[in-house]
């Protein structure tokens, strides 16, 4: 290179802004699909934890010789008919309810 060139390797600063500005909008379109995506994963997982409750809630009625309106507890379940008791992936609680009614999560359209 001789004395008194400037090099023209490398991005501008326009360039760089653009290519940041790209990626913010993307971001913006990206991230509320994402937020929707994730809750929905979480109440889904939820129903499926509600549905392994009722099952051993069943299974226990029936094992014990329970009739409609016994209400097992956390211990009657787990872990002769659960490993563990299943949390809420949205920090809900679980009410197990009796025999012949669905487990309920504190969590709004967290059903069964």
């Amino acid at each position: 290179m001789r004395a008194g060139e400037v090099s023209r390797a490398g991005f501008t600063l326009i360039e760089i802004l653009v290519v940041v500005t790209i990626i913010g909008l993307l971001l913006a379109i990206a991230l509320p699909n994402f937020m929707r995506i994730r809750a929905n994963a979480r109440t889904q997982a939820c129903i499926a934890n509600l549905g392994k409750l009722e099952a051993a809630k069943q299974i226990w009625g029936v094992e014990k010789g329970k009739v409609n309106g016994d209400t097992p507890l956390g211990s009657d379940l787990a872990p002769d008919y659960l490993r563990v008791l299943p949390e809420c992936p949205a920090s809900g609680a679980y009410d197990l309810h009796p025999i012949g009614e669905v487990p309920t999560c504190s969590v709004p359209g967290h059903t069964l």
